[in-house]
């Protein structure tokens, strides 16, 4: 946690004030923690004492900041509408508040040429000590002879939530006013774990790896019919819903699988 009144504690609270009335959390971390778990070709390239925030959107975003945003581009020509509003909040905060600072801003769905991920959310998340991310090595004489993949748990939210984005302040330079704080481990038993894992890899698409824990909030029906919706069918949802007016280009599918 970064103590009162530090350049961390401005750079936070600036962004609180701008995102999380649209249903976003921010969580600041260093950039030395990211890189410690990786190997060298994951590495952000800045230096370890680097500010860092990485920001997740919760069950609030789709009617406080997602709705309103179709709202105001119903003529449609957007190529990806959750990434797209998700953009213009996170641009319209940093623009607001931190203008003529250099601010790195990556995408969860964004890649290099080489196609690596920009930055690995899941990582991001549990260095900042936002959510726990659950992995076939935290399980001991795990059941599985091949590969299952991680995901992240929210300790109020359990897996109602998305990691949305990276923020780098390349001018802030976090000290010891920033300390780490471990992400609470809400799945704590090896039985919760494979059942996690199980869920997740197994039948990901049912959602009920979600309700591991009990959230204090989930999706509203409409959030949750707009993600289980297939992504070459959300056009004609948003239209049936009037949000969308005109024709619109169709969505990219793979960004919308990862999100929600």
């Amino acid at each position: 946690m970064a103590c009162p009144s530090s350049p961390v504690d401005g750079v936070i609270r600036s962004l609180e004030e701008c995102l999380l009335p649209l249903g976003f959390e921010v969580y600041p971390f260093k950039v030395g923690w990211y890189n410690r778990q990786l190997s060298a070709s994951f590495h952000l390239p800045y230096p370890d004492d680097t500010l860092a925030v990485v920001v997740l959107s919760v069950p609030g975003m789709f009617e406080k900041a997602f709705i309103p945003f179709l709202k105001a581009h119903s003529g449609g020509g957007l190529q990806d509408y959750i990434d797209q509003c998700t953009a213009h909040c996170i641009t319209s905060a940093v623009n607001t508040c931190f203008s003529g600072q250099q601010v790195d801003i990556s995408y969860d769905y964004e890649m290099h040429p080489n196609r690596k991920p920009k930055f690995l959310a899941q990582t991001a998340a549990h260095v900042a000590g936002a959510a726990y991310y659950y992995q076939q090595s935290d399980i001991p004489d795990q059941p599985w002879d091949t590969k299952m993949f991680g995901v992240c748990i929210h300790p109020k939210l359990g897996g109602w939530f998305a990691i949305r984005a990276l923020l780098v302040f390349r001018e802030v330079q976090a000290g010891l006013e920033l300390q780490q704080t471990a992400p609470v481990d809400c799945v704590r038993s090896r039985e919760q774990r494979i059942d996690l894992l199980e869920r997740f890899n197994r039948r990901w698409q049912d959602g009920t790896y979600r309700d591991i824990i009990t959230p204090e909030e989930r999706y509203s029906q409409q959030q949750r019919d707009y993600f289980w919706t297939a992504p070459g069918e959300r056009i004609a949802l948003l239209k049936q819903w009037g949000y969308l007016t005109t024709e619109s280009q169709s969505e990219t599918q793979g960004s919308e699988l990862s999100h929600g």
